[in-house]
Protein backbone atom coordinates (compact mmCIF):
# COMPACT_ATOMS: atom_id res chain seq x y z
CA UNK A 1 0.00 0.00 0.00
CA UNK A 2 1.46 3.31 -0.94
CA UNK A 3 0.09 5.98 1.89
CA UNK A 4 2.44 7.84 3.98
CA UNK A 5 2.77 11.23 4.01
CA UNK A 6 6.62 10.74 2.83
CA UNK A 7 6.14 8.24 -0.55
CA UNK A 8 6.87 9.77 -3.61
CA UNK A 9 3.97 7.99 -5.32
CA UNK A 10 1.29 10.18 -3.19
CA UNK A 11 3.02 13.41 -2.41
CA UNK A 12 4.90 14.51 -5.94
CA UNK A 13 6.16 18.05 -3.93
CA UNK A 14 8.73 15.72 -2.35
CA UNK A 15 10.01 13.40 -5.13
CA UNK A 16 13.07 14.23 -6.59
CA UNK A 17 13.68 16.33 -9.47
CA UNK A 18 13.01 13.57 -12.98
CA UNK A 19 16.25 12.00 -13.87
CA UNK A 20 16.63 10.16 -17.06
CA UNK A 21 18.04 7.16 -17.46
CA UNK A 22 20.20 5.15 -14.61
CA UNK A 23 20.37 6.77 -11.31
CA UNK A 24 23.32 6.65 -8.78
CA UNK A 25 24.61 8.13 -5.80
CA UNK A 26 27.84 9.76 -5.12
CA UNK A 27 29.73 8.60 -2.25
CA UNK A 28 31.06 11.92 -1.28
CA UNK A 29 28.50 14.51 -1.37
CA UNK A 30 25.32 11.63 -1.40
CA UNK A 31 23.24 13.46 -3.93
CA UNK A 32 21.69 11.46 -6.55
CA UNK A 33 22.64 11.93 -9.76
CA UNK A 34 22.74 10.38 -13.64
CA UNK A 35 24.96 7.21 -14.51
CA UNK A 36 26.70 9.24 -16.91
CA UNK A 37 27.40 12.69 -15.01
CA UNK A 38 29.25 10.42 -12.49
CA UNK A 39 33.19 8.55 -12.73
CA UNK A 40 32.57 4.86 -11.47
CA UNK A 41 35.61 3.91 -9.69
CA UNK A 42 36.71 0.34 -8.31
CA UNK A 43 39.16 -1.54 -6.10
CA UNK A 44 42.17 -3.53 -7.24
CA UNK A 45 45.11 -4.80 -5.43
CA UNK A 46 48.62 -3.38 -6.63
CA UNK A 47 51.53 -4.43 -5.35
CA UNK A 48 49.76 -6.34 -2.50
CA UNK A 49 48.07 -2.97 -1.54
CA UNK A 50 44.58 -2.42 -2.06
CA UNK A 51 44.03 1.08 -4.28
CA UNK A 52 41.03 2.46 -5.64
CA UNK A 53 41.50 2.62 -9.17
CA UNK A 54 38.85 5.23 -11.76
CA UNK A 55 37.16 3.48 -14.47
CA UNK A 56 35.32 5.71 -16.49
CA UNK A 57 34.43 3.34 -19.46
CA UNK A 58 32.70 1.48 -17.06
CA UNK A 59 34.29 -1.69 -18.02
CA UNK A 60 36.42 -3.07 -14.95
CA UNK A 61 35.02 -5.94 -13.75
CA UNK A 62 34.30 -5.96 -9.56
CA UNK A 63 31.74 -4.02 -7.12
CA UNK A 64 31.79 -0.26 -8.14
CA UNK A 65 31.44 3.07 -6.16
CA UNK A 66 30.24 6.66 -8.38
CA UNK A 67 31.51 9.88 -7.24
CA UNK A 68 31.05 13.25 -9.21
CA UNK A 69 34.08 14.26 -10.89
CA UNK A 70 35.40 16.97 -9.00
CA UNK A 71 38.16 17.29 -6.39
CA UNK A 72 35.72 18.31 -2.98
CA UNK A 73 33.57 14.92 -3.90
CA UNK A 74 36.93 13.14 -3.48
CA UNK A 75 37.70 14.37 -0.66
CA UNK A 76 34.82 13.84 1.31
CA UNK A 77 34.41 10.31 0.26
CA UNK A 78 38.19 10.13 1.88
CA UNK A 79 37.49 11.92 4.98
CA UNK A 80 33.62 9.82 5.60
CA UNK A 81 36.21 6.94 4.53
CA UNK A 82 33.50 6.04 2.04
CA UNK A 83 35.76 3.73 -0.22
CA UNK A 84 35.88 0.74 2.22
CA UNK A 85 32.32 0.80 2.95
CA UNK A 86 31.32 1.35 -0.78
CA UNK A 87 33.79 -0.76 -2.10
CA UNK A 88 32.87 -3.78 1.16
CA UNK A 89 37.08 -3.66 1.70
CA UNK A 90 37.02 -2.76 5.49
CA UNK A 91 39.27 -5.27 6.26
CA UNK A 92 42.33 -4.08 4.29
CA UNK A 93 44.12 -2.95 7.04
CA UNK A 94 43.61 0.93 6.52
CA UNK A 95 42.23 3.42 4.25
CA UNK A 96 42.14 2.74 0.24
CA UNK A 97 44.93 4.38 -1.69
CA UNK A 98 43.22 7.20 -3.54
CA UNK A 99 46.08 8.84 -5.84
CA UNK A 100 45.08 6.99 -8.90
CA UNK A 101 41.77 8.56 -9.06
CA UNK A 102 43.13 12.29 -7.88
CA UNK A 103 45.52 12.16 -10.58
CA UNK A 104 42.87 11.35 -12.80
CA UNK A 105 40.42 14.02 -11.65
CA UNK A 106 43.52 16.31 -11.65
CA UNK A 107 44.20 15.51 -14.83
CA UNK A 108 40.90 16.00 -16.32
CA UNK A 109 39.91 19.53 -14.76
CA UNK A 110 43.43 20.57 -16.56
CA UNK A 111 42.11 19.55 -20.08
CA UNK A 112 38.52 21.45 -19.43
CA UNK A 113 39.51 25.10 -21.11
CA UNK A 114 38.01 27.66 -18.73
CA UNK A 115 35.19 29.85 -19.78
CA UNK A 116 36.08 33.53 -19.98
CA UNK A 117 33.25 35.65 -18.71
Amino acid sequence: MLGGAGHAATNPERSSPALQGPVRTCVGCRERAERSGLLRVVAAEVDAQWCVVPDPGHKLYGRGASLHPSLSCLELAERRRAFSRALRLQNTGGPLDTARVREFLTEKQQQVPEVSR
